[in-house]
């Protein structure tokens, strides 16, 4: 299956066929081997827009290949430019580039043109672009006198900068005559023209260097404007012939310096337009004047601005988009605003496109009857006409060429010849520029050839891609294949990816894809191969990276760094600090994996990167290392502005010990009020030296500083110098106005007076004032000392009054006060609550209600209802002298409530109560109630006495809380788990605290009973056996042998534990039934349970005999005496069952 190669790189599908390359005429640009003849090919050239530096020969380069090699000639301004005639101009020797020597004589202004190079050969000829040769300039600024500016506080300003034109334009910035730059802010910044704009001047703008500078890159020179001087003073300092001469100037009008809403400077008017061409960076200024400074804000009124193209340039006054595209057009408004009003500008925006390349034409490889096309295709705004040219002549007045035909913007090649062969220029053009490409088509017949060096050896990194290069070459162009292994196995799976040159790629390397690859080029006049060969290695990975570390000064810092790679590769581990070597220093040592740096400094602060590297891949990790400190404290502190209310405190910031400032602390003192006490002023960013601060009246300030960063806080500054401010009535009164009474007959008045500082004069008191509130009196006042309290006898229990506290001194008053209420003293309440109503909601809730006590009655402030219950005692415990009495408040004005937590059956007694703010009122009249019975708690303990194998005896307390009268017990069990048995039974108080269960177990369902009676059977079957074969063998039982043999009857006895028995003794088993406590049944009032016997054996039918027969008639109970019963009590455990018993069962 061959395959067509596109453009851009093409997978090919998994089948059983060789992965084959078929690569297309009509869209290929391969290098044509330069052994062949070609026509020319242009390699190099200036740009068009050439600025040359006036100082220094003039190079236009112009380079180019082709077979046979071409020839250059050059035209200037559209007509032959014969170096030959001028001395001054060479060409470099096998190439086009030309040099203009004219630093031995000669002027750079003599060769300005427009130039263009043509390389030509046998088979076509190639044209460079337009080249505009132009000499930079960096002209002086034109002399011209400056007057001093003059202007008053908070007026605007333009201070014009007026660059001379040069080439390229000027980079233009402000600096005084310390080559300092003048700082900008919000509030004074550089314009785009390279003005400078004050929104409004403060005196600290005065100087008389503001000077305005351009610099000139390409010829590396700066030019100086002449400085300009500005003095900044207030309205009152001129007197009317200053102002008359102020009001002609140029560079502000005569405005008020009062506050302003904002109006701008540039650009003028309500709406403006700028357009710009497509892929340049769109700059929209607007800068604002205004009293307070304006801040400037961006919209695009019918879209959004483009999130990750859009920047914001001095202090958002200038808006701007890179990249810029059709898409940007439209309406943009910029808002300045401040305190006092807001406008807006609406700058309408249009983008232009000079023309750029959809698909440019690319060089043409046929051989001879081949088809082929040239594609130019370019857009712009507007939209770029496509002109051709062939070898440099446009196509219109070029000779005929039968194999061609064009087509708008494409060349279309029929049958093409050797004699096809030539260059073609495609040129796109609009008012804004235009494109020149060259492209040539090239017929040739020829051999596949293969580039690629034979047995070139590719490692890679696992999973990365691998690229095995196939260069090729030949006319046809060759399809191409690719085979994997020494026996030439073709790729057939889908893991392969094969570009237009032949390259094939392994986008993710696995070892499985290790071996010997090759490449195959066939077209119809030959075939061409190649041999490649790939080794897949393990990736370098650094498995401990270092890690970002903090240390104080002094301190020893580790970073480690352990790496893993491929063993067939050396790898090599190398440190970088901030991206350059480790210092030479003694305290950085490197050992196999670490990184150790003792006596850290300061200057060991930055980055450090482990550098993994082998000859395949490398890989890094860094990590930080901060050397901080807390700040040095700041110095050269200095008071300015001394102001009534305001001074401004500058400073010098310490050192920040490599952790930056955050923010500097001012503190003060007052000598006057609180020597050697400082107080928090204020807090100002880490980036400012200076701070306005606001003074209070009657102060002797001083101040220090203290910086702080991410480590802590510097120690403080040394004291500034001290300013004392005038005195001024108090600003403020004071606060925390209370009126309440201490007793009936009083009202007492008290505030939270003011400091030292509040004061803002000598002498503080306080004006008390006060008069009822429902009355009709003047206000009573009276002025005391410095204190906190006043009190007012003679007052009527509980009357609202209105109190105010007005602060003065030797100065004035202060503002008028606020008025609260307050209240004369409270008494106890007159009255207690009335019918008190109670119901029982349950056993262990009762609600109350009770009718609401007259508020004149009350004598205060209603604080809520008290309700105090009790449980009557029995007569046990009435020789008590304390009765445990519980209480509930409720807030408020409520009129009932409820009362949880009752026991039941019980008698309780309850009275109600009044609160006011000084206490409680009389007690209603008692009122008794009872609470119903409820479920009784638990028995106070259970346990289990006497148990025996088939029953246990039950004791149990009766339980703590009846709760009423105990009727029965019920009581519940169940045997142990995996029994379905549960019994219940049910016992009246009147028999006691005791019961007895049994059960009866099915004893033939036991897994250890059939265990039991299949040994019995087993043992009585090999019993049967030994006796058939002695009885057979005429073997007797004498009772006589048996007696001696078995002399003592207790040798041999039976065995209980495992079943065993004695020979000749007389066993028993006495199987019991148990019949369990039946379900309703009480247990007897013996406590026991009745035991039955049910023993199957000879002896129940002999005749009150105890004995048993033997197999020959022989009487043998004699011998051997029957076990006595023993009665069913205690833990009792019944006999193995007879064997005999057992023997004549089973027969």
């Amino acid at each position: 299956m061959q395959l067509k190669i596109m453009p851009k790189k093409k997978c090919l599908s998994a089948g059983r066929v060789p992965l084959i390359l078929f690569l297309c005429q009509m869209i290929s640009a391969l290098e044509v081997p330069l052994d062949l003849v070609q026509p020319p090919t242009i390699t190099q050239q200036s740009p068009k827009d050439y600025i040359i530096d006036p100082r220094e020969n003039i190079v236009i380069q112009c380079e180019a290949k082709g077979k046979p090699p071409p020839s250059f000639s050059w035209t200037r301004n559209g007509t032959h430019f014969d170096i030959d005639k001028d001395p001054l101009v060479t060409m470099k020797p096998g190439s086009g580039t030309l040099i203009i020597n004219i630093m031995s004589e000669g002027k750079a202004e003599t060769y300005e043109g427009i130039y263009q190079c043509t390389a030509r050969n046998e088979r076509g000829a190639a044209i460079s672009n337009n080249i505009v040769v132009r000499p930079s300039r960096s002209p002086l600024w034109t002399k011209e006198k400056l007057e001093p500016i003059t202007l008053p506080n908070g007026h605007p300003l333009v201070l014009p900068c007026r660059p001379p034109i040069g080439l390229p334009p000027a980079i233009i910035f402000w600096m005084d005559n310390s080559f300092q730059r003048l700082p900008q802010s919000e509030r004074v910044s550089q314009g785009l023209n390279g003005d400078l704009y004050f929104s409004n001047v403060l005196p600290e703008d005065t100087r008389e260097d503001y000077i305005c500078y351009a610099r000139f890159n390409h010829t590396q020179t700066i030019q100086q404007k002449q400085p300009i001087s500005l003095k900044v003073i207030s309205v009152d300092e001129l007197n009317d012939t200053i102002a008359a001469n102020l009001s002609d100037t140029e560079f502000y009008g005569a405005k008020s310096s009062r506050e302003r809403p904002p109006t701008f400077l540039t650009p003028e008017g309500n709406a403006s337009h700028k357009e710009e061409l497509r892929g340049n960076v769109l700059s929209l200024e607007c800068i604002a004047e205004g009293l307070p400074t304006p801040l400037i804000y961006w919209i695009k009124e019918d879209g959004t601005l483009p999130a990750n193209r859009t920047f914001y340039r001095n202090f958002q006054k200038t808006l701007q988009i890179i990249q810029v595209s059709e898409a940007d057009s439209g309406n943009y408004q910029c808002i300045a605003k401040n305190a006092l009003g807001a406008i807006h500008h609406t700058i309408s925006v249009t983008v232009k496109a000079a023309p750029y390349w959809i698909m440019a034409p690319r060089n043409l490889v046929l051989s001879p009857g081949e088809d082929g096309t040239l594609i130019c295709r370019a857009n712009g705004n507007p939209k770029p006409r496509i002109s051709w040219l062939t070898n440099g002549v446009p196509i219109e007045i070029a000779p005929d060429d039968p194999s061609r035909r064009i087509d708008g913007d494409t060349i279309i090649f029929t049958n093409v010849q050797e004699r096809s062969s030539a260059v073609y220029q495609c040129n796109a053009s609009n008012e804004y520029g235009y494109l020149l490409e060259n492209a040539f088509v090239n017929v040739l017949a020829e051999l596949p050839r293969i580039l690629t060096s034979a047995n070139t050896l590719y490692q890679v990194i696992a999973n990365r891609p691998a690229f095995l290069d196939c260069a090729f070459f030949g006319s046809p162009l060759p399809t191409i294949e690719w085979f994997k292994g020494a026996k030439g196995s073709a790729l057939h799976e889908d893991i392969y990816v094969v570009h237009e040159n032949g390259t094939l790629e392994i986008p993710v390397a696995q070892k499985d894809n290790t071996g010997t690859y090759t490449c195959v080029a066939r077209n119809k006049l030959g075939m061409a191969k190649n041999e490649v060969h790939l080794e897949i290695k393990d990736p370098t990975r650094i498995i401990k990276q270092p890690e970002y570390a903090v240390v104080q000064r002094g301190s020893t810092v580790s970073f480690e760094c352990k790496v893993k790679h491929d063993h067939t590769l050396i790898a090599t581990v190398s440190w970088l600090k901030d991206n350059g070597e480790l210092p030479n220093d003694e305290r950085f040592t490197v050992n196999k994996d670490h990184l150790v740096v003792t006596d850290a400094t300061d200057s060991d602060g930055g980055t450090y990167t482990c550098v993994a590297n082998t000859t395949l891949d490398a890989v890094s990790a860094s990590a930080v290392l901060s050397v901080v400190d807390v700040p040095n404290p700041p110095f050269d502190l200095e008071l300015t502005n001394q102001l009534e209310k305001s001074v401004q405190l500058s400073w010098t910031p310490g050192d920040d010990n490599n952790s930056p400032i955050t923010k500097f602390i001012i503190e003060y003192e007052d000598a006057m009020h609180e020597a050697g006490l400082w107080h928090h002023q204020a807090e100002v960013s880490g980036t400012q030296t200076t701070a306005q601060l606001k003074l209070s009246p009657y102060v002797n300030y001083s101040f220090r500083v203290m910086a702080e960063n991410s480590i802590g806080r510097s120690l403080p500054s040394e004291a500034s110098e001290q300013y004392q401010t005038k005195a001024a009535e108090p600003d403020k009164n004071p606060t925390a106005v209370e009126g309440l009474g201490s007793e009936p007959d009083n009202l007492v008045i008290t505030w939270k007076p003011l400091n030292g500082f509040e004061s803002n004069g000598p002498d503080l008191q306080y004006k008390v004032s006060w008069r009822q509130k429902d009355g009709d009196d003047e206000w009573t006042s009276v002025v005391v000392a410095n204190v906190s309290k006043y009190i007012v006898s003679g007052t009527p229990t509980f009357v609202p009054y209105l109190i105010k506290v007005q602060a003065l001194n030797v100065v004035g008053f202060a503002p008028e006060p606020a008025v609260v209420m307050g209240h004369s003293g409270e008494d106890l309440p007159m009255v207690a609550p009335g019918n008190v109503r109670v119901s029982v909601v349950n056993s262990t809730l009762a609600e109350v209600h009770w009718d609401p006590v007259p508020l004149k009655s009350i004598r205060g402030h209603l604080q809520g209802y008290r309700i105090y219950y009790w449980k009557a005692q029995s007569s046990s415990q009435r020789n008590r002298r304390h009765i445990e009495k519980k209480i509930l408040t409720f807030q408020g004005s409520k009129t009932h409530g409820m009362l949880p937590g009752l026991e039941p059956f019980s008698h309780y007694t309850l009275n109600v109560r009044v609160v006011n703010g000084k206490g409680e009122g009389p007690a209603s009249p008692d009122r008794a109630f009872s609470t119903p019975e409820g479920v009784p708690s638990a028995p106070s303990s259970l346990k289990i006495v006497n148990p025996t194998l088939d029953s246990l005896t039950l004791e149990w307390d009766p339980p703590s809380h009846p709760n009423g009268i105990l009727t029965e017990y019920t009581l519940k069990y169940q045997p142990r788990p995996g029994s379905q048995i549960t019994e219940e039974a049910i016992t009246t108080v009147d028999e006691g605290k005791m019961a007895m269960a049994s059960r009866q177990v099915d004893i033939a369902t036991q897994g250890w009973f059939i265990g039991l009676m299949c040994a019995v059977a087993l043992l009585i079957l090999i019993l049967l056996i030994v006796c058939f074969i002695r009885r057979n063998k005429g073997g007797k039982y004498p009772v006589k042998e048996k007696e001696d043999a078995h002399a003592d009857p207790e040798i041999q006895p039976m065995k209980e534990d495992d079943g065993t028995f004695g020979e000749y003794r007389s066993l028993e088993s006495d199987a019991e039934d148990h019949k369990p406590l039946k379900k309703g049944s009480r247990t007897p009032s013996d406590r026991t349970v009745k035991k039955e016997d049910s023993d199957d054996s000879l002896v129940d039918y002999g005749e009150g005999v105890n004995g048993q027969f033997n197999e020959d008639g022989s009487f043998i109970g004699q011998y051997s005496g029957k076990k006595e019963k023993e009665p069913a009590e205690g833990n009792e455990s019944s006999e193995a069952p007879s064997p005999v018993n057992a023997m004549n069962s089973f027969v």
